[in-house]
């Protein structure tokens, strides 16, 4: 099954997250931030990745999650 372009969202609003502390999280203004980003922060959410519809914080499983998705993207990124 290929990505969608709704888990292309999700993925692009995950790394964004700092993953050096989990003190650190994100805020995706609803008036700002692109739709699709809106929408991926809510599904994200009822994943149970992050704290809040709008970002917050990473839970557990959405750190182990940015983590597999850094490595993806390295090894994608790599010539």
């Amino acid at each position: 099954m290929p990505f969608s372009p709704e888990h292309l969202a999700e993925l692009n609003l995950l790394v964004m997250f700092s993953t050096p502390s989990l003190q650190e999280g994100i805020k995706v203004h609803r008036h700002e931030a692109a739709p699709e980003l809106v929408a991926a922060a809510e599904r994200l959410h009822q994943k149970g990745l992050i704290t809040n519809r709008d970002g917050g914080y990473l839970t557990d499983l959405g750190f182990e999650t940015v983590d597999h998705t850094q490595k993806l993207l390295g090894i994608l990124s790599t010539d």
